[in-house]
């Protein structure tokens, strides 16, 4: 690489992309790295404040902008991903599938504390759709030394940084539970909820069972969706504190070991997570599922939905970034819920 006056450049070739910003109008590059200079494009290159320019001029030791984003990108990517072309020193990579996100944050802390590179992603264990960007990757300088870049390599180690978790197909039992909806002295509001939130998964709902307060009657509903081929049950009602509320205690009944009865996330915090021995999850959902737009629920579906166990350490780091809002407009998961 070398440095020329723009007015002398021609016939040179250029060496990176050349952007050209105009507030409202474009971001983009005017020239492509590569592009031979011509003496009509000198009056371009000044026009954008490219008084001086860096040309190509080989050097073995180190690595163009370009390829060493390419190596970033092999560093982080990994199946259901697919990478843009370079563009102003930048790979960008795109998810091929919905799913479940993850970052491996430990390693990923260790190439960013590199000097002159860059990984930036989305937090991890985000639920993404296909089509959207999941991480982009570049270095600061317009050439970087190899021997940097193989350090970026060993930090990183031997498997990506990045996964991509696709949903599976699963089925769902549905146990609602409170004398009030038994008896029918009001409508059940829980039911068409929970359907609508397993719907966006995909999930087939084998049925909705309703119970009253009797803790063996819950704990028989729930062992029934199982023995049905249930992959998950979902239990509502019952999951405060009052004598009346048996949920929890039936839950426990049917066996399965108990994650957690309780979550730092608002709305959720009465969320009760279990595990039947062969690793079907339980789940107990507090009544703020009904009428609040994005609750635990919400956090916990898509990893049960891409069997990612959820563990109680898992959840007690749910408490940074567990306050929902409320906004009067819900643009989750893209906010800070959960994050």
């Amino acid at each position: 690489m070398k440095l020329m006056k723009t007015t002398e450049a021609v016939g040179q070739v250029l060496c990176h992309d050349m952007t050209q910003i105009i507030p409202d109008v474009t971001k983009d590059a005017v020239f492509r790295k590569g592009h031979i200079v011509r003496e009509e494009d000198v009056p371009v290159l000044l026009s954008i404040g490219k008084d001086h320019i860096y040309v190509w001029e080989k050097d073995d030791t180190k690595y163009h902008e370009d390829e060493a984003a390419d190596i970033l990108r092999g560093i982080c990517q990994n199946k259901y991903m697919r990478a843009t072309d370079p563009k102003e020193g930048k790979i960008e990579l795109i998810a091929e599938s919905d799913g479940l996100f993850q970052v491996d944050e430990e390693r990923l802390l260790k190439v960013n504390s590199l000097p002159e590179m860059m990984i930036a992603t989305r937090r991890t264990n985000f639920p993404v759709k296909k089509g959207d960007k999941l991480a982009g990757t570049r270095v600061i300088p317009l050439v970087i030394e190899k021997e940097k870049m193989e350090e970026a390599k060993k930090a990183a180690g031997s498997e990506p940084l990045l996964k991509l978790l696709p949903y599976k197909n699963k089925k769902a039992g549905i146990v609602t539970t409170g004398n009030e909806v038994f008896y029918g002295r009001i409508e059940d509001k829980f039911g068409p909820v929970i359907r609508e939130k397993l719907q966006e998964f995909g999930v087939e709902v084998l049925g909705q069972k309703i119970i009253g307060d009797n803790p063996d009657k819950i704990t028989e509903a729930i062992q029934e969706w199982l023995d049905q081929g249930a992959d998950f049950v979902v239990c509502t009602g019952g999951m405060s504190v009052d004598p009346d509320d048996t949920t929890p205690s039936a839950i426990k009944q049917t066996g399965a070991e108990v994650v957690s009865y309780g979550a730092p996330v608002l709305p959720g915090a009465m969320f009760l997570l279990a595990y039947t021995k062969d690793g079907k999850p339980i789940m107990g959902l507090p009544g703020c599922v009904m009428y609040a737009k994005r609750t635990i629920f919400d956090l916990v579906l898509p990893r049960v939905m891409a069997d990612v166990p959820v563990t109680k350490a898992d959840l007690a780091k749910m408490g940074a970034g567990g306050l929902c809002l409320n906004c009067p407009t819900c643009i989750f998961p893209n906010c800070g819920f959960g994050k």
